[in-house]
């Protein structure tokens, strides 16, 4: 086991040291994962994807428990795919690279820990497709999105026309691919595309915010829920239940369940005997009442 750990984390070191466009730091139990690529506002071509690829393949997922994506810089979170390399290709080169950026994505939304997508200015295009890949969407006020694939002549196609519509309904997501309009952070928010709005400088304190409050939850638990949210998404009700139940019982007998649940009730425990020690503190505290005749003489002798 200790050999197994040791080679993937040299294979991590190696994915790390030979990216160019991919930067990754761990802080405590989550990492973060920023695209490098500032001056092509981060967008992404096959050398992004496959970097990001080899990236993601190289995460212990035991030691980290929830992951920040982002973008360098202020003004880009992802401003789309690569332009100038889509636009020499041909059908069946298209068809490829449309697979390269829904393997990449498909692997970052089935990676077994939580994803934070901390989304900082553009996320048009491919940007946009690579949040939706992500469980959980914060953006800056400065968040720009869009899907402006159809005024290039070509449709969404790293899951737009997939995600899109499972995250806001297919009116809406009709409307942002038909158009290719760009909507606004505030907009953003309201349609249900992201989960809350940040100052920009506030941003990526509020993402690791939220890392840690996932972390500190049982790992197992964690991501036992995300399978089976994503799983079930997929199926009707009572198919999707199953896999809850199946998941649901998996937890039990594990390290994890037992621990915290015995801290929980000897918590629970401790808490009563504590409150009754209190009740008895305070009655023993409280002054013996006067013998009635007692306090009769005293008014006597007072009057």
């Amino acid at each position: 086991m200790k050999t197994q750990q040791l080679l993937l984390f040299l294979t991590f070191l190696i994915s790390i040291q030979a990216a160019e466009y991919i930067k990754f730091e761990i802080e405590g139990e989550f990492a973060i994962l920023t695209i490098n690529r500032p001056k092509a506002l981060n967008a992404l071509n096959s050398e992004v994807l496959d970097e990001l690829d080899k990236v993601l393949d190289s995460i212990d997922t035991y030691k980290i428990r929830a992951l920040i994506l982002t973008g360098a810089g202020e003004k880009s979170f992802v401003a789309g795919a690569d332009i100038a390399e889509m636009s020499t290709l041909t059908k069946e080169q298209g068809k490829a690279f449309s697979k390269k950026g829904n393997d990449v994505f498909r692997k970052l939304e089935t990676l077994e820990i939580p994803v934070i997508a901390a989304i900082n200015g553009f996320a048009l295009g491919g940007g946009c497709e690579i949040a939706m890949s992500c469980d959980i969407r914060i953006c800056s006020e400065n968040a720009i999105f869009g899907q402006p694939e159809v005024g290039l002549g070509i449709t969404p196609g790293f899951g737009g026309t997939q995600r899109l519509a499972r995250l806001v309904g297919p009116g809406m997501a009709k409307q942002m691919i038909f158009t290719g309009q760009n909507i606004k952070a505030e907009e953003a928010l309201r349609i249900g595309l992201v989960n809350a709005v940040y100052p920009q400088n506030e941003l990526l304190n509020e993402a690791r915010k939220l890392a840690l409050s996932i972390a500190k939850n049982g790992q197992n638990a964690v991501r036992n829920s995300k399978k089976a949210i994503n799983d079930g998404l997929q199926l009707d009700i009572e198919k999707a239940i199953k896999i809850e139940e199946k998941l649901f019982g998996d937890c039990f007998q594990s390290d994890e369940q037992v621990d915290r649940m015995k801290k929980f009730l000897e918590k629970g425990k401790n808490k009563k005997q504590d409150k009754s020690k209190n009740l008895r503190e305070s009655e023993e505290k409280k002054p013996e009442p006067e013998n009635k005749e007692e306090t009769k003489e005293k008014e006597t002798t007072k009057n």
